[in-house]
């Protein structure tokens, strides 16, 4: 039979290790679902018609805004 001390401490380490996995799994989780709770595209910024129309330049070959 193995001393006591040994198994408690390893019984210890048992439980601190779920317990931290718990930890972990759920802090994982709030993070995912406030990732995932924010709306994707929704700013104005990325509105197709801030950006300018690019016409090639036949003379040089360089792309300019219109």
């Amino acid at each position: 039979m193995p001393p006591i001390p040994s198994v408690l401490a390893w019984t210890v380490v048992a439980v601190a290790t779920v317990a931290l996995t718990r930890l972990l799994i759920k802090e994982w989780r709030r993070v995912n679902d406030m990732l995932n709770a924010q709306p994707l595209g929704g700013g104005n910024e990325w509105r197709r018609e801030a950006y300018p129309t690019l016409r090639r330049d036949p003379r040089t070959g360089i792309y300019r805004p219109e």
